[in-house]
C-alpha cells in the first residue's frame, strides 16, 4: 500500500519553461537597456558562465542554480559594476518567474484526493530551498505538504541515490510504500525506481490522468 506521494516541482507542478522564458526575457531587456548587449549575445555569454560555474562546482552542487552567482560572474567578465545590477537582475528574474507560475490543471484536486486517503505528501526537488518554498506558496498548495527535500539540503542533485534515500527517510515509510512523480525520466523516474520506489512520469499527461490510473498503485 502506498503511504507517501512525493512530487518534483519544476516542470511537474507548473510549466517551468513558460515561466523561465518570461523571466529570462525580462533580464535580457535589462541587460540590453543598461549595457547595450542584445538578447542573443546575452544568452551566449550566460550559457558560457553557467558552464564555467558547473565545471568549477560540479553538476551535483545545488549552488549551480544560484542566479546571483551567475549574474555576478557575468558582470565581472563584462567589467561592469556589481552594484546595483547583480541584485537587480536576480530580483527581476525570480519575481518575474514567480509571477508567471500557474499550477498544472488538476494539481490541487489531486493533492486533496491524496490527502483524503491519509497519504503523506512530500516534495523532492533540485534547487535551493528558499526559492522552492516561494514557488510552493505561489502554487497555493503549501497546506498539503508534509515534508520537503531540496538538493541544497541533501548536498547532491537528483538522480543521486542519496537524494532519494533522504526522501524515503523523511517520508518515514519503506521505499515500496512511496511514489515519486516527476517530469524528468532520468532524474525523477529512474532515480526513484533504483531506490525501490514506485514512479510516475509526468510527461504529456494531466493530473486527472494520474487520478484515474494511480489507484491500482495505491493499494
Amino acid at each position: 500500500m502506498i503511504k507517501s506521494v512525493i512530487f518534483d516541482i519544476d516542470g511537474t507542478m507548473y510549466d517551468y519553461d513558460f515561466a523561465h522564458n518570461k523571466a529570462f526575457e525580462k533580464v535580457a531587456c535589462y541587460v540590453h537597456d543598461n549595457f547595450f548587449i542584445d538578447r542573443e549575445d546575452f544568452y551566449r555569454q550566460h550559457k558560457e558562465v553557467q558552464k564555467e560555474i558547473e565545471l568549477r562546482l560540479g553538476k551535483n552542487s545545488s549552488a549551480i542554480h544560484n542566479r546571483l552567482i551567475r549574474y555576478e560572474v557575468f558582470l565581472e567578465k563584462l567589467g561592469k559594476p556589481l552594484f546595483p545590477h547583480t541584485m537587480n537582475m536576480y530580483k527581476l528574474y525570480w519575481n518575474t518567474l514567480i509571477d508567471n507560475i500557474i499550477p498544472e490543471k488538476g494539481l490541487r484536486e489531486f493533492m486533496e484526493y491524496i490527502k483524503s486517503l491519509n497519504i503523506k505528501i512530500g516534495v523532492g526537488t533540485n534547487m535551493t530551498a528558499y526559492m522552492q518554498y516561494k514557488k510552493l506558496e505561489k502554487l497555493g498548495i503549501s497546506k498539503y505538504i508534509d515534508f520537503i527535500v531540496t538538493s541544497e539540503e541533501v548536498g547532491c542533485e537528483k538522480p543521486s541515490e542519496k537524494f532519494f534515500e533522504y526522501c524515503i527517510e523523511k517520508s518515514t515509510f519503506k521505499p515500496s510504500e512511496c511514489i515519486f512523480i516527476g517530469d524528468s525520466f532520468k532524474n525523477d523516474v529512474e532515480g526513484a525506481i533504483k531506490c525501490g520506489m514506485k514512479a510516475v512520469w509526468y510527461n504529456n499527461i494531466s493530473y486527472w490522468d494520474i487520478i484515474h490510473n494511480i489507484e491500482e498503485m495505491l493499494y
